[in-house]
């Protein structure tokens, strides 16, 4: 088998949080297949960085009293440790804020400049007079033009889903000062993204560079036409500035994905490996990158045609992913599943993490859902109950014959399948179907469990001569253990290393499946993993929801408990005649939906006891559909209609909020639908 030349990229965690178990899910699938493309003898290189800069860095940087590059440095080191607690291996980490990408992000743009790509024109937008700076959309609030709801972004609604401008909204204040934004001209650098338009079209269907389900949701950026790129930002702006044009910086988006060539340019100089040999238009070598389905526009639009117009090489392939919600919702930091990376790591082994993610993984788009019971479950079932149970059961026999393994297979027609079942496990994770590859493996693991349980050789120790039936038997146990390893090696590499030592062997990459272990001695057998304690999970819950007490405390400036609720601010009292006018009812939701161009809401169908009501809800960004059907609600049954773009709202459900999130008020087991609230 010819080594190929394969360089993979995760997306870059932007340097102003810590890595969660959401962001895990990219970093753990990339590993797996890098780690894969390692054990089979590839010359493979993953590089990641810090996204470090942006208006957000700054303005955070600003709050604590640092100064942005002494923020990023300290995230930075924060978001290495969290990769290395759950073994995701970078060849290089590193930081966009970097000399590297500063030279190839000039030398980009002036390629691109050079060729026609770039225009420039005058826009207005939102000016804050007090700070003097340009305000994003994020950094703008006020009330919806819509629907007159307080307190919304200035690009959507969250209660009614309403797009606007921020010119629309009523009201307008900047979230950063305060103060009222003024309308004001600047002039702004642009990618001319249309000038690519039958490249892309044609790019984003070349075979395996997109899934099938991405291509098709781009396909309507290309069927309402593109549109120019805005790529520059006014001061003031942590970034880098453009060439020839000061107080312009560009747009954190450009140099990001160019932070891919920084860290592997990095990492040339490094280790005297060959950059160009991996970025020229002609390259021989493979590039691949693994990232969310909410970034695919950068990724697969803008990204290859800024590296098309510079004259080099585009991705071989971009590979999307899903979110992860929690026992099936958006995780959530007041219900403590909205889980650091440290946290989690401090109270369970992070090798069930990347087990239980691959073993759902597959090469769809489709979101995980971490069930933390199912999550429990499969780990003490596979891996503790299946695998290592091979081997424990077997190494005792064997030490108690010396430590060596028997001179002869005694089911050679058995190990051969299991060698051979390597080619297939093989394609599932070149295709990153992990969770056949899981099947498939678990699937060999129960045969190797049924074959040790019917020879049974803690019976046939108990019999006089049968002590080479015994050796014979679990040195077999021990061989079909070793091929289970060299499979599982990719997704538990501490589990692995443990094994290997066991095994007393110098590699258990892919190949070494077809090396005999026949007359090898093995080491003392250790524990190699121990149970998930349900225990530990709701430790690990319990303490999600303190590091949410202490962040809000960081963010209202005091380390005090929280205020009495007298001191809470409390909107205007109603008499209870008022009160008791609103009927509150149980409600069964029937049926959840997506509803096609909004981005928060959803299609609530509700049985109130035999009668049905619609409700349009703004929680798509905290709920899937799939988690609400079934479920018992509280709605207002004699709201008003209220005639939406979508369709006529008929009610409203319950839920109480915060700045984390949405959550729908559930009543207690028993409740029937339409019963009255009182």
């Amino acid at each position: 088998m010819t080594a190929r030349k394969i360089l993979v990229t995760s997306a870059l965690p932007y340097a102003n949080g810590s890595i969660h178990l959401g962001h895990l899910l990219e970093y753990i699938q990339t590993d797996i297949w890098v780690r894969f493309q390692k054990s089979r003898g590839h010359d493979c290189h993953y590089v990641c960085a810090d996204d470090a800069h942006g208006t957000a860095i700054m303005l955070r940087a600003e709050q604590e009293g640092i100064t942005p590059q002494a923020l990023i440095d300290r995230v930075n080191q924060e978001h290495q440790a969290d990769f290395a607690r759950f073994h995701v291996n970078f060849d290089n980490y590193y930081s966009t804020h970097c000399e590297e990408n500063r030279l190839h992000s000039e030398r980009i743009f002036n390629a691109l400049d050079a060729a026609g790509h770039i225009k420039t024109r005058d826009i207005e937008q939102m000016f804050d007079p007090e700070r003097e700076m340009f305000l994003a959309d994020r950094f703008i609030k006020g009330t919806c033009p819509k629907c007159k709801a307080d307190d919304q972004y200035g690009d959507n609604c969250e209660a009614c889903g309403a797009a606007y401008t921020p010119a629309e909204l009523i009201d307008p204040v900047s979230a950063i000062s305060g103060a009222t934004p003024v309308v004001k001209s600047s002039t702004h650098y642009f990618f001319d993204l249309p000038a690519f338009g039958k490249f892309l079209e044609q790019w984003t269907r070349s075979e395996g560079r997109l899934q099938p389900q991405i291509a098709n949701k781009l396909q309507e950026w290309f069927d309402a036409g593109l549109n120019q790129w805005d790529i520059s930002r006014d001061a003031p702006y942590f970034g880098f500035e453009i060439p020839g044009a000061p107080g312009k910086y560009f747009y954190v988006w450009v140099d990001a994905p160019i932070g891919y060539l920084a860290s592997f340019q990095n990492l040339c100089e490094r280790e005297g490996l060959e950059f160009d040999r991996y970025w020229n238009k002609d390259s021989d070598a493979e590039v691949y990158h693994f990232i969310g389905k909410d970034i695919v526009y950068f990724h697969a639009l803008f990204w290859p045609a800024m590296l098309e117009g510079a004259g080099l090489r585009t991705p071989t392939a971009v590979n999307c992913h899903g979110f992860v919600t929690v026992n099936g919702a958006k995780m959530s930091k007041s219900r403590g599943t909205f889980i650091k990376a440290e946290t989690y790591a401090e109270h369970l082994n992070p090798e069930y993490l990347r087990y239980y993610f691959a073993a759902k993984l597959t090469s769809g788009v489709d979101d995980l859902d971490l069930n933390l019971e199912d999550f429990a479950a499969r780990v003490n079932s596979d891996l503790v109950g299946k695998v290592v149970n091979i081997a424990s059961r077997c190494a005792g026999f064997i030490k108690k014959a010396g430590g060596t393994l028997s001179e002869t297979v005694s089911e050679p027609e058995l190990l051969e399948r299991f060698i051979r079942e390597g080619d297939v496990i093989a394609d599932d994770f070149e295709a990153r179907e992990f969770a056949r590859a899981v099947r498939r493996i678990m699937a060999l693991a129960d045969e190797a469990n049924t074959y040790i349980a019917e020879k049974a050789p803690w019976a046939l120790a108990k019999e006089d001569g049968r002590e080479q039936d015994v050796l014979d038997v679990c040195s077999m146990g021990i061989h079909l253990f070793r091929q289970l390893i060299v499979y599982l090696a990719p997704i538990v590499p501490t589990l692995t290393d443990d094994a290997r030592a066991f095994l007393n062997l110098e590699s258990i990459d892919w190949a070494s499946r077809e090396h005999s272990l026949v007359g090898h001695t093995i080491n003392k057998f250790k524990p190699l993993m121990t149970r998930v304690e349900r225990e530990r999970i709701d430790a690990m819950i319990e303490a999600s929801k303190d590091v949410l007490i202490e962040e809000q405390k960081i963010k209202d400036g005091t380390n005090k408990a929280t205020p009495p609720l007298d001191d809470d601010p409390i909107s205007e009292a109603i008499d209870f005649d008022a009160f008791s006018a609103v009927d509150l009812r149980i409600a069964l939701i029937k049926r959840a939906e997506s509803v096609e161009g909004a981005k928060k809401l959803l299609k609530l169908t509700l049985d109130l006891g035999g009668l049905e009501k619609t409700v349009f809800s703004g929680i798509k960004a905290h709920y899937s559909p799939e988690a609400l059907e079934g479920r018992l609600t509280v709605m207002v049954a004699n709201l008003a209609p209220r005639k939406m773009r979508f369709g006529v709202s008929e009610g409203m459900v319950l839920a109480s909020g915060d700045d984390e999130g949405i959550y729908l008020l559930s009543p207690d087991n028993g409740a029937k639908p339409g019963q009255r609230v009182s």
